[in-house]
This record gives structure tokens, C-alpha cells and sequence, in this order.
């Protein structure tokens, strides 16, 4: 599953968005890793409005979490299954309405090693460190105890394509990858049919793998650091 990315630094982004017409809606925090059970905000593209990059917090909070005490007990949502997105109640209020791009530069993945107890990780990235997005589904979500307002989400999910099968190669899943040729299908998509056309594995021959150091071990260490990406073999 996806629960650690890296996004890109300022200059990076404002870059991407200049090139790609977007507007920035406020400058974020970048992360050359980051855990989703920190719940960070990160930069998206909501299909309310496909021009802006705002941001948003990882964990979707669906309406009846009340509070943040709720919130830091509800049940993990960092990752929604494509196959079950439609069913899973976290989820199926949603799916049909309220879907998104998160933008990264790469996602870090386990990868079990035979005879060794602790797994391995890798970092995926595209070639160049681009930018690229992944599928997201999303909840408004506002605290009744304080009144605060933000947009909260998921990242989908789906079966793992040649290369992540290699990788992760216990559970065999990957980010929905959404390249910027199916954006507007993905932001705009109206049927059920429509949208679970477009949660495919992504193809291979295009992400690029390194062996790094064991980040989803590191908890309570600071790995916002530029060496965490660096290949270890």
C-alpha cells in the first residue's frame, strides 16, 4: 500500500503549474518523505476546480468523524482499494463526485527480502524526478468542536503492474498513477463504469526503482532530508 511520498519544493511546483496553467493557492510544505499517519497537508487538484493546486490532508474523514479526537481513532483511510472503493462506506458517498490529483515526485514501497525479518525499501520515481499525480478520492471534512474546515482524502489504489509485483511483492499493489493525458477523464468522469475504467495499474517501462534506506522504520526520526532519497546499492 501507499503510505509514504515525497512532493516537490517550491520552485518545482510553481514551475509545474506555471507550465501547466494552474494557480497555486497558497504555498505548502515540501517533503522529500513523509508518512500518511502524519496526516500532512499536501498539493492537489480537486475536480471543483481543475485550475487550482491546493492543499489537503492525508486521511479521508467522512462527515459522521466529528472531531479530531475522532478523527486520530477512526480506522486507517489513508488508501482506498479500487476494487472496493464503491461498496466501502468511507468511501461510496464520494467516489462518483469527489475525486482528485495529488501531486508527488515519488512514493517509497516495502519489498520483503527471503530470510530477512524487516523489509527493504524502494523509492519510485519518474525519469528527471518529474512531477506526476495520483488518483485520490475526498471528503470536506469540518471539526465541530472548532469550526476548522479542509478538504481530506485518500489515495486510490490498485493491483500492482509488472515492475511493483517485483517490489512489493507481498500485498502486490501500487498508487493509481493518473498520467496527464487521462487527467481531464479522471477529473471528470460522471459513471461508475466510467471510473473504474480508469483505475488500471499503470504501465510499466516508465517508473524508475532505487534501493534506499529503510524509511518506513524510521518513526520518530526526522527524514525530511534530501539523503533519504539517495540509492543505497
Amino acid at each position: 500500500m501507499c503510505y509514504h511520498v515525497s512532493t516537490a519544493p517550491k520552485e518545482k511546483i510553481e514551475k509545474f503549474a506555471k507550465t501547466k496553467g494552474l494557480v497555486i493557492q497558497t504555498e505548502m510544505e515540501s517533503f522529500f518523505h513523509v508518512s500518511g499517519f502524519a496526516r500532512p497537508f499536501l498539493p492537489t487538484i480537486l475536480n471543483t476546480d481543475v485550475k487550482l493546486i491546493q492543499p489537503s490532508r492525508w486521511k479521508l474523514l467522512p462527515f459522521w468523524v466529528k472531531t479530531e479526537e475522532d478523527a486520530k481513532k477512526y480506522a486507517n483511510t489513508l488508501n482506498a482499494e479500487s476494487e472496493s472503493i464503491f461498496e466501502k462506506k468511507s468511501y461510496a458517498p464520494y467516489i462518483l463526485k469527489n475525486r482528485g490529483l495529488l501531486l508527488v515526485d515519488g512514493f517509497y514501497e516495502p519489498h520483503q527480502v527471503k530470510g530477512q525479518k524487516q523489509t527493504d525499501n524502494y523509492y519510485l520515481s519518474f525519469p528527471e524526478h518529474q512531477i506526476f499525480t495520483l488518483a485520490i478520492v475526498y471528503a470536506p471534512w469540518t471539526d465541530k468542536q472548532t469550526g476548522e474546515y479542509y478538504n481530506t482524502f485518500s489515495i486510490i489504489t490498485t493491483t500492482a503492474n509488472e515492475l511493483l509485483t517485483k517490489i512489493h511483492n507481498i500485498k502486490k499493489r501500487m498508487p493509481l498513477i493518473v498520467p496527464e493525458n487521462k487527467w481531464t477523464d479522471w477529473l471528470n468522469a460522471e459513471s461508475k463504469t466510467e471510473i473504474e475504467n480508469l483505475m488500471q495499474p499503470f504501465e510499466d517501462g516508465i517508473l524508475e526503482a532505487k534501493h534506499v534506506v529503510r524509511v518506513t522504520g524510521m518513526r520518530g526520526e526526522d527524514t525530511n532530508t534530501a539523503t533519504i532519497q539517495n540509492a543505497i546499492d
